[in-house]
């Protein structure tokens, strides 16, 4: 790359035809809150309406039996006529368990069997989704199996889509018009209820009480993003990586997978379902037990639409916690803390732009955060952590039906806003949390008694900008960044080719500092594939030599913001500080109109 100082040459004002007017993008009128559709949607079975939540406190009798049953699959609330298994050896005395009393209901999947002692396999996952796929011929609802390929021991990773539509193909979903909601279960192996609740949802939107929401939304499930964690009961994939902070470098198999589903259906709406540990270090630090049924947070990083916390915040965890609050379950914003014994602070989730909740929000999707407490309890209260699941999805579900028509305004607002961004104004490269003061109430080990504890506590809902540049137009890679390129066009960032040599108004990169380091997230260091480059820059302005056959990056696209954070060197998660870029000359930043000819990259076949 070379770069020369802007007076000795002349750039043609000729606009590249993907940037949008430069303009500012009007915000659209929020709406009123009285307009939500509230009236319940009918099942057409009689005059029975979909209840608050599947899974709510009742009998088998209760519950209209589906038109079609699949063999094999009890449905929703069967009594259970087989004693429970005896529990194991438990983390804690029978005055903390009182806390927590089985649901009414009991939920059925393979891995909820009586006297079972593991969760369902994936060969019995894989036989639900099938099963349930092929009893929808003739239906009026579609259940699709999609292959979404391998995790890293070869075990197939699969979704179920479900929808009204003539097909489940992606172009078939987007063509309908109706909003998307992606719900994914069991990124960490170790966290098994989202699976299995994921199970029983599948079965109630394919042939039972939730069906009826398929004429507002698709709905595309993933119980098991994570197989090979799931069979060794290990948080990690097979090779040791956390894939929750894989969203953005996809070097995984099971991250890349969930990636294509963004990329192909462009959900609306996206639920990460987890579990979060319950005694561990919290005991050890604090004296107390975790309390809460189910923690929540919605994406809390740089540079999101200020639409996207509004809409999850009041179209979403509002009605969410209040349909836990009507079953009898608890509910706090999602916390941790770090495996420092030493570091007694309390942590909202983490504001890089890694996790699938943050690299979600920064696709344009409201994207959610549901963690039940269930890490290092075996299968203690399974029952009651599933209905949790189960409630707080079934709520997301009725509220992305009910918001149809509001959600698909709001995504293409927030579209617009990221593409006509480009070319001016500040965005931010690193934000961190706002450090505060709280009581959080936990649980006396003893007494079972809430125990209330003044904790330092970092909120992701009030980010702190700690590094902020002007927004450029775009990026150029050299070349030789390949890898790059395929990882943006996975991501499904629109890349375009330099179709013949020209220059630019650019700034190129300068180190001032390096050194080496590891990923961090406010637990402490990431299960992580390699030692990252942490560089310190500075910019150098001039005109950018662009060669034929290197690559021009446009930010006047949907996912500018997810461009943003791959490409700004200085941060531990873009592709360079992980190697994907490998030498800083090999990018730059274009901050003037491209004159450049330019020719789109042919759509990625993967």
């Amino acid at each position: 790359m070379k770069l020369r100082p802007p007076a000795l040459r002349a750039l043609a004002p000729v606009a590249l035809a993907l940037l949008t007017a430069c303009g500012s993008t009007p915000l659209p009128p929020w709406p009123e809150r009285g307009a939500v559709r509230t009236t319940p949607v009918v099942v057409d079975m009689g005059s029975a309406a979909v209840p608050p939540a599947t899974g709510s406190a009742g009998t088998a009798d209760a519950v209209p039996a589906p038109a079609v049953v699949v063999e094999g699959v009890p449905p929703l609330g069967a009594a259970s006529d087989t004693p429970a298994a005896a529990a194991p050896t438990a983390p804690y005395g029978p005055e903390v368990a009182a806390r927590f009393p089985d649901p009414s209901t009991v939920y059925r999947t393979p891995g909820l069997a009586p006297d079972r002692d593991e969760f369902s396999s994936s060969s019995e996952v894989a036989g639900w989704l099938r099963d349930l796929a092929a009893a929808s011929a003739g239906r009026n609802s579609r259940a699709g199996l999609l292959g979404l390929g391998s995790s890293q021991s070869g075990t197939p990773i699969e979704a179920l889509v479900l929808t009204r539509a003539a097909s489940t193909d992606p172009a078939t979903l987007l063509a309908s018009g109706k909003p998307t909601v992606l719900l994914i279960g069991q990124q960490h192996g170790d966290e098994p209820a989202p699976a299995e609740a994921l199970l029983v949802l599948a079965r109630e939107l394919a042939q039972g009480r939730l069906e009826p929401l398929l004429d507002r939304i698709n709905v595309v499930l993933v119980p098991r993003a994570n197989p090979d964690g799931a069979a060794a009961n290990k948080r990690v994939t097979a090779g040791g990586i956390d894939m929750n902070r894989d969203h953005l470098l996809l070097r995984t198999p099971e991250a890349r997978a969930l990636a294509r589903l963004q990329r192909d259906y462009q959900p609306s709406v996206t639920v990460d379902a987890h579990e979060y540990t319950v005694v561990g270090r919290f005991l050890e630090k604090y004296g107390a037990i975790q309390k809460f049924d189910a923690l929540l947070q919605y994406a809390t990083t740089a540079n999101l639409s200020e639409f996207m916390p509004r809409a999850s915040e009041e179209w979403f965890r509002r009605p969410l916690v209040a349909a836990l609050n009507r079953e009898g379950l608890t509910s706090e914003w999602y916390y941790t803390t770090s495996t420092d014994p030493n570091d007694l602070r309390i942590s909202m989730g983490g504001t890089q732009p890694d996790t699938g909740r943050n690299v979600y929000g920064l696709r344009n999707s409201v994207s959610l955060l549901l963690e039940t407490r269930g890490v290092g309890i075996g299968r203690m209260h399974i029952q009651r952590r599933v209905h949790t699941q189960v409630v707080a999805m079934t709520s997301v579900l009725q509220s992305a039906s009910q918001r149809a028509e509001d959600l698909a305004k709001v995504r293409s607002y927030m579209d617009r806003e990221a593409a006509g961004n480009a070319c001016r104004g500040e965005m931010v490269t690193s934000a961190g949390p706002t450090p505060q003061r709280r009581a959080l109430v936990m649980l006396d080990p003893a007494t079972g008694a809430d125990r209330p504890i003044d904790v330092d506590w970092n909120s992701a809902l009030e980010l702190r900008p700690l590094k902020t540049r002007g927004r450029p137009c775009g990026y150029w890679l050299a070349a030789a960044s390949t890898q790059a390129v395929e990882r943006l066009q996975r991501l499904g960032v629109q890349v375009m080719r330099i179709a013949e040599p020209g220059a630019v108004l650019g700034e190129s990169y300068r180190e001032t500092a390096r050194a080496s380091g590891e990923r961090s997230d406010v637990r402490g260091s990431i299960a992580d594939a390699a030692p990252i480059v942490q560089v310190e820059v500075a910019l150098s302005r001039g005109v950018l030599d662009t060669p034929m056959g290197s690559y021009y990056v446009p930010l006047s696209q949907p996912l500018a913001n997810l461009v943003v954070a791959a490409l700004e060197p200085d941060t531990q998660n873009s592709f360079f500080a992980n190697r994907v870029v490998d030498a800083l000359q090999n990018q730059a930043r274009v901050v003037g109109e491209p004159t450049m000819r330019l020719e789109p990259l042919p759509a990625a076949g993967f």
